[in-house]
């Protein structure tokens, strides 16, 4: 649980919807998002911290050009407070929010631990429960 406490201030500015999955418990009224033609589940938002901008702009532009995300975006100026080898630890970091399939979240996570700096590069992803018409297009590889 600790690992997540870095992110959980910037989970706040997400949807509803997203926060109630990531609480692991099931919406209580079937989603509105089923009556649309989205399938919930089948996109996800991943999370990945970045020691600066220069680096999460790298690795976002990368994940965008090899396909992996339809979508990256960087929240600036994030304080990290972590256990790290016996110590805490504290940190100002780049948050990048990641809108990609569930099924390249695996590749996905194998590409951003390939060329992340960290020793231990953190994917959080989470199932997105419903999303509109033009997000559900970019996520699918349309272009709006």
């Amino acid at each position: 649980m600790p690992a997540l406490l870095p992110v959980a201030s910037r989970l706040l500015l997400l949807p509803r919807a997203l926060l109630s999955m990531a609480s692991g418990s099931p919406p209580s009224q079937p989603s509105p998002a089923s009556s649309s033609g989205y399938v919930p589940g089948s996109v996800s938002a991943a999370f990945v911290t970045c020691p600066n901008e220069k680096v999460a702009k790298e690795i976002a532009r990368a994940v965008v050009e090899k396909r992996l995300a339809a979508c990256v975006n960087l929240i600036p100026q994030i304080t990290s407070i972590y256990e790290w080898k016996g110590k805490i630890e504290e940190d100002n970091e780049v948050l990048m929010m990641i809108k990609t399939q569930s099924s390249l979240v695996p590749a996905l996570t194998d590409f951003i631990r390939s060329v992340h700096p960290y020793e231990v590069a953190e994917v959080i992803a989470l199932p997105v429960d419903a999303l509109c018409r033009r997000a559900r297009s970019l996520c699918s590889g349309g272009s709006g």
